[in-house]
């Protein structure tokens, strides 16, 4: 039995996250990794996640912007670039640009309006059927490098460990602490847990210790195994010499939302990672992928690659699967009950909050903060946890 003042379950990017704020703050800190940080059965793997401030919510921006400076403080701390810069446009008769500037107006961020012959002028590559939203500010963040980063700096602080392949089966309460066991019967002990779990919470939910009350108002969350394929770049030299060319995108029709972004390693650094947001299937946990491509899915994005990405090869060279654990109305969902944080879901746009969601985590289990009203299980409750005019994208 190991003992520690903070338990972290899942070395994913807002778990490490939460390590790496905790362990910075001189508190000791115990990581439980179900596998190994930011692997493939869950929502922080890859090198290519979306980093961008368009949202039609101000609320969302100014997370940006506050997710930003840790962004900054994470790359001046290890050396390291996190975020390749690349600009992104966003699109589409729903997307509706013009609420998207308004918004970025307000915050102060730069941006453009263009009118579709403009942007594809500038962006030949995308066959634009509205006006178009630029902004250069956006990127592509290493999701991979970003939590073996802050799980490196919260251990080289001497406050942190983590324990890979150590599967929770439950916690209870000991005491004024708890105490998390594993399947293999190994028990770590903590004063208090922060629960990072993503797609593996409702599984793991019932057996959290968590008030009833608590439970009784948490919102059903939604697991959706999403499916991501690249395609290659017409343009793209042997060496892959174009990257990152492509701004990242987000095309919003009645049909269906797409979005797509340069793809990094993940692609060879010569394609770009397209897919439908929330158009994978649904399942009742984590536990319950099987990591297939739907054919269905395979073909609507050839299709959708032949009417508005004319500078891709319509011919999928890679593929992939990922999780997306959904909230009601696509918001967070960061709330604590009697010593425990609950962190998820993040429905599939929280990468780009990384270090900030390791703040509210850490602040909620410190006691040193808070968060958004929006973002708590009450919220949920009431049903007035949606953000008006919100509509979510995958990072």
């Amino acid at each position: 039995m190991s003992k520690s003042e903070f338990i972290v379950i899942g070395a994913g990017l807002a778990g490490a996250a939460a390590a790496w704020q905790l362990a910075e703050r001189g508190h000791a800190v115990t990581v439980l990794e179900r596998t190994t940080p930011a692997n493939s059965q869950g929502s922080s793997h890859g090198s290519a996640r979306i980093f961008r401030y368009a949202y039609p919510s101000p609320l969302y921006t100014s997370l940006v912007q506050r997710a930003k400076r840790g962004w900054d403080a994470l790359e001046a701390a290890s050396g390291r670039q996190l975020i390749t810069p690349t600009g992104a446009v966003d699109f589409g008769e729903v997307r509706s640009p013009a609420r998207i500037a308004r918004v970025l107006e307000d915050a102060g961020i730069d941006h453009e309006l263009l009118s579709r012959d403009a942007a594809r002028e500038r962006f030949p590559q995308i066959a634009f059927d509205t006006d178009v939203l630029y902004h250069p500010g956006a990127g592509v963040l290493d999701a991979i490098t970003t939590v073996e980063t802050m799980l490196a700096l919260a251990e080289a602080t001497g406050n942190a460990v983590v324990h890979p392949n150590w599967e929770v089966s439950g916690i209870e309460r000991r005491g004024a602490g708890f105490e998390v066991r594993s399947t293999d019967g190994t028990i770590v002990t903590g004063a208090k847990v922060i629960v990072a779990a993503g797609g593996w919470l409702p599984h793991l939910l019932a057996d959290l210790a968590l008030p009833s009350a608590f439970l009784e108002s948490f919102p059903t969350l939604e697991v959706r195994q999403e499916q991501a394929f690249h395609l290659p770049w017409r343009d793209a030299d042997a060496a892959g010499n174009s990257y990152p060319a492509w701004p990242s995108f987000i095309h919003k029709r009645s049909e269906f939302e797409t979005y797509g972004l340069p793809g990094g390693r993940d692609a060879g650094f010569h394609g770009q990672k397209l897919a439908q947001f929330n158009g994978g299937p649904t399942l009742p946990s984590a536990l319950d992928q099987d990591g297939q491509i739907r054919p269905e899915m395979r073909e609507r994005i050839i299709r959708y690659a032949e009417e508005f990405l004319p500078g891709a090869i319509p011919e999928p060279y890679a593929e992939t699967t990922c999780l997306f654990t959904n909230a009601p109305n696509e918001d967070f969902l960061i709330d604590k009950a009697e010593g425990i944080v609950v962190v998820s879901a993040c429905s599939g746009h929280g990468g780009k909050f990384a270090p900030l969601l390791g703040e509210f985590a850490a602040d909620l289990a410190t006691g040193a903060g808070t968060v958004p009203s929006e973002f708590r299980v009450a919220a949920f409750a009431s049903g007035k946890a949606s953000i008006a005019e919100f509509d979510g994208a995958k990072v």
